[in-house]
């Protein structure tokens, strides 16, 4: 600071970064270089349009090929098999990127590397991997996740969705709720019970006969992500589609835990994106002669949004170096998704209040953003299962049953 207690430029600039602990002396130039491609792409690309698409309640599709381009579809996957070959923290910082652009947009590619390639990847047959992963990859196929039904969502063992066999095919029946990307996706990774009940994952192509996937209208949260159904009514697939790797819940719960940990690190740029909006604005709006940022009860709510942001990227680091060594629990990835994603929404709230009565309005993200938070502070696990997933590991006690 100068001797009249001004910051000096390149500290405001700091601020502005929001690095405000020096996470990028942690990061490789691989990562910076990952996330200034993803942050220019999402500027050029995303900011522009996101209103308007949010506002229609419309997905950007044109955007999933864009997304493909910049490797954000599997960039911790191997490159032969449609990935990026990066590291987990490329990763998370990807979604980070993303997020800071739209919860929506994050979830497209969240749902395409984390749900759909993953899986193939980790419990699918050679064959399998060489055909789907190299077009999920580029996004020339859209993929989604088949594991919530209308009456099974945090109890996913309770599934009613099933097949029997039928010669070289399976004959599949029952749905699944909340998907995203299914309206337009072109195969579906489904977890579906087998004749012995075990859970098994099923490639199920678009155009199989008895396979629907009606859109889902009305929502009021993550409006520019496209959100849908799966619906089979004796859906005939090939039983070279069954993933043969895998069985049990471990299948679907390890490709939730890819999930949550995007997530982890996704809902840090939605808060960003909320603070730099209020700390901008509160510097520019007058108010008794002087900007409100002057002011103790909206310092204090600045303070408070970047301490916590600071917390949350110090956490989601330290869950990236763990995932790096293959050490990243469950229950630790719960407790990042719950934590961050907590942190995101109350910055969105305190950011509303900075920004007054405009808070309210498009001209400024912080309403959109608010709206998408409450839907992933729900999905990919509950708030509230996440802290359940946590009690269990300190205790030792299962209170889920």
């Amino acid at each position: 600071m100068h001797d009249n207690g001004t910051v000096t430029t390149a500290r405001v600039d700091k601020f502005q970064y929001h690095d405000h602990y020096d996470v990028d002396g942690l990061l490789s130039e691989d990562h910076l270089l990952a996330r200034a491609a993803v942050r220019d792409w999402v500027k050029k690309e995303v900011t522009p349009i996101i209103e308007d698409y949010s506002e229609r309640a419309e997905c950007p599709t044109h955007l999933f090929k864009g997304l493909g381009e910049i490797g954000a579809y599997g960039p911790s996957l191997p490159t032969e098999y449609g990935g990026g070959g990066m590291d987990e923290i490329a990763y998370g910082i990807i979604m980070q990127e993303l997020e800071r652009g739209d919860s929506g947009i994050r979830s497209m590619a969240s749902v395409q590397g984390s749900l759909v390639m993953y899986p193939i990847y980790r419990f699918g047959s050679e064959e399998q991997k060489r055909k789907y992963l190299p077009k999920l990859g580029t996004g020339e196929y859209i993929g989604c996740f088949g594991l919530t039904e209308p009456d099974h969502g945090s109890n996913p063992s309770g599934m009613l969705t099933h097949y029997k066999e039928d010669g070289d095919h399976i004959i599949l029946n029952g749905s699944k709720m909340w998907i995203t990307n299914s309206p337009v996706a072109d195969l579906a990774v489904v977890w579906a019970k087998d004749p012995e009940g075990k859970i098994r994952g099923v490639i199920v192509e678009k155009d199989t006969p008895g396979f629907s996937a009606p859109a889902i209208h009305g929502k009021l949260s993550l409006r520019a992500s496209i959100t849908g159904e799966l619906v089979f009514e004796d859906c005939r697939v090939p039983k070279a589609n069954i993933l043969p790797e895998v069985a049990g819940l471990k299948g679907p719960l390890s490709c939730l835990s890819k999930a949550r940990y995007g997530i982890a690190w996704g809902a840090i740029g939605a808060a960003l994106d909320c603070y730099d909006s209020a700390l901008r604005y509160s510097k520019e709006r007058i108010q008794f002669d002087k900007p409100i940022a002057g002011f103790q009860l909206t310092q204090k709510k600045l303070a408070e949004m970047i301490t916590e942001i600071t917390k949350a990227q110090l956490l989601a680091w330290r869950l990236g170096a763990l995932a790096n060594e293959g050490k990243a629990s469950p229950a630790q990835i719960s407790m990042a998704k719950r934590n961050n994603v907590h942190m995101a929404l109350v910055c969105a709230r305190e950011a509303r209040q900075i920004h007054g009565g405009m808070g309210i309005t498009n001209e400024y993200p912080i309403m959109r953003h608010m709206m998408n938070l409450e839907t992933v502070l729900t999905y990919e696990g509950t708030h509230d299962i996440h802290l359940l997933i946590t009690g269990m590991e300190v205790t030792g006690i299962n209170a889920f049953k």
